[in-house]
């Protein structure tokens, strides 16, 4: 697979903590990558840098080519970076597609309101949500407003996404449905990666595995040998889960 991102010796300190420490992975085009490790890890932390929301203590973020390490977020996102947050928070007067439509006129390429509302349409037909688009964006059940965010995402026509936590508070049919978009933003050519504390949801739409401790990249491989790796399991999975992993694989 062709190189998309590559983050080289990627650290970052807040005060006395050392939030990351010397990270280095590479994100290869098309790829749905997942995003492991214990609360505390560093996954968000690692969004919020490469992402422009906090500033690199050390190293270096590469994308298509380019360094995009001392970018703004407005910066990363109109070069083609876009991101949903674990805490979603909409505009919460504005309608449904309004929030949509800001997003495509910010950084989705869209110079008018009327051709942001085509975008936005478009996205909140695809994420499920088009009966809500007139609705106050406060008046959403959690689901619903974790479709919106994925849809304000989408609007901002990204290359690479990072999912954070998206799937946090749904039920199994939510969940289901929530993996079944994945596959299909996967599909219509967006990178993914995908923070997640669901081992049921990385082991079925991940085609790799990488794991934080401690801000510390830890293991990086195929979800089989990831969830096999006795340093994960110490770390984060158990030993009931690896236990369960691997009788379920001996059966199958």
């Amino acid at each position: 697979m062709a190189e998309l991102m590559r983050l080289q010796g990627l650290s970052r300190r807040f005060g006395g903590l050392q939030a990351l420490q010397d990270v280095s992975l590479t994100i290869n085009r098309g790829e749905i990558l997942g995003l492991i490790g214990p609360n505390g890890a560093g996954k968000t932390t690692l969004v919020n840098v490469v992402t422009g929301v906090h500033r690199a203590s050390a190293g270096q973020v590469m994308f298509e080519g380019k360094d995009i390490t001392r970018l703004r977020p407005y910066q990363t996102a109109r070069a083609g970076l876009a991101r949903t947050f674990q805490v979603v928070q909409p505009f919460p007067d504005l309608t449904v597609r309004d929030n949509v439509a800001a997003a495509a006129l910010f950084s989705g390429g869209c110079a008018r309101i009327r051709d942001a509302h085509r975008v936005a349409d478009a996205q909140l037909a695809f994420v499920g949500l088009t009966d809500s688009a007139d609705r106050q964006a406060l008046s959403l059940t959690l689901a619903m407003r974790k479709r919106l965010e994925l849809a304000k995402a989408l609007a901002m026509r990204p290359r690479l996404l990072f999912l954070d936590e998206v799937n946090a508070g749904l039920n199994s049919a939510e969940v289901e449905q929530a993996m079944d978009l994945i596959r299909q933003i996967a599909a219509s050519g967006v990178t993914i990666v995908l923070i997640e504390h669901l081992m049921k949801v990385v082991m079925s739409v991940c085609s790799r595995i990488v794991v934080l401790q401690n801000g510390a990249l830890i293991a990086d491989g195929a979800p089989s040998q990831v969830v096999a790796d006795p340093r994960v399991v110490e770390a984060y999975l158990g030993k009931r889960y690896a236990q369960a992993t691997a009788g379920a694989e001996a059966a199958s």
